[in-house]
């Protein structure tokens, strides 16, 4: 067995023995390489085959840290993040940068069957898992359908409750789009990722009472999430 690989066993048998939990930081590589009586080059081998596994991912500055699984997400016709992620035993958050109204793309009034120009209001920000980054959001609403959002969305702490304040109380997820992306260096650094890891792109549309009520974009850190289906009966 090469030196790299027996680094490589130790080290992912320490992690899953406890010895180092997820978001710990690990010793630096010289200190690792004398640990091991080895050279830092053998012990970053060691490490980054630890990091094609899932098990460590590296932060430019700050060190080596060990992951955390990767939390399963549901995506169905009624798409709660706060429930979401509170039924998968973690604590959920959301973090709004910005609030504004203004006129609809051609994109966003295509999605949500508006004339040109129309206004929306758009929301964007940064959603978490136990305090740590998952992904990036930008949702667009019409303003007319629902022109209070912005005022709630400030006092409440989800987006369902904003929706519900504005007497929105049951929307339903009709489609989801998912795609590749890399991360780009505003996202990396928003998430805590390298400039090109891999994200998650969903786009989700919702009606209300047969109106189109939200147009959701999503980027999701494709290695802290597992976006998952329903079974579809065959």
């Amino acid at each position: 067995m090469s030196l790299w690989q027996s680094i490589a066993d130790q080290l992912r048998g320490e992690i899953a023995r406890g010895k180092w939990p997820p978001g710990m930081r690990l010793p630096p590589e010289a200190e690792l390489a004398a640990r091991f009586g080895v050279n830092r080059h053998t012990v970053r081998h060691a490490t980054r085959v630890l990091a094609d596994e899932g098990l460590l991912y590296s932060r430019r500055g700050a060190g080596v840290f060990v992951a955390a699984a990767p939390v399963d997400y549901p995506l169905s016709d009624r798409v709660r993040f706060h429930r979401n992620i509170e039924l998968s035993g973690k604590i959920p958050g959301r973090s709004i940068d910005t609030i504004m109204t203004r006129p609809a793309g051609h994109a966003e009034a295509e999605a949500l069957d508006l004339d040109p120009g129309a206004p929306v209001h758009v929301a964007e920000g940064i959603s978490l898992v136990d305090f740590k980054p998952v992904a990036l959001f930008r949702t667009i609403y019409p303003a007319e359908l629902v022109p209070d959002l912005p005022a709630a969305l400030r006092s409440e702490n989800s987006v369902t409750r904003a929706l519900q304040v504005c007497g929105v109380d049951d929307y339903q997820r009709i489609t989801t789009r998912i795609s590749a992306r890399i991360a780009d260096a505003v996202q990396a650094g928003k998430l805590q990722l390298e400039p090109g890891d891999p994200l998650l792109r969903t786009e989700g549309l919702s009606q209300w009472r047969g109106k189109m009520v939200e147009r959701a974009l999503t980027w999701w850190a494709a290695e802290r999430v597992t976006l998952t289906l329903p079974h579809l009966p065959s």
